[in-house]
């Protein structure tokens, strides 16, 4: 199980990876309030940004979840990353 706080690293660090890959801006300071939909990127940059924290922790969080979610804020997004791991 990883830690909160290296979990949170890692998907900001790909965060910012996929909004520069992208060629995006991001339009907020990303904080745990940051609604998603209004970050920069757009519904293909957050499926690229799910398949590659998948690539990299070797788990998707969404699958293993019994019930649907979607996170409104990078905060949600995080704290759904950190209660759902293998």
């Amino acid at each position: 199980m990883i830690e909160e706080k290296a979990l949170r690293q890692k998907i900001t660090e790909t965060f910012m990876d996929v909004i520069n890959e992208a060629g995006a801006t991001l339009r907020l300071e990303l904080r745990d309030d940051t609604v998603l939909l209004e970050s920069g990127l757009d519904s293909l940059g957050f499926a690229i940004l799910v398949a590659r924290l998948e690539e990299d922790l070797g788990w998707d969080p969404f699958t293993l979840s019994n019930e649907a979610v979607y996170p409104g804020t990078f905060g949600e997004f995080v704290a759904f990353y950190v209660h759902n791991q293998p």
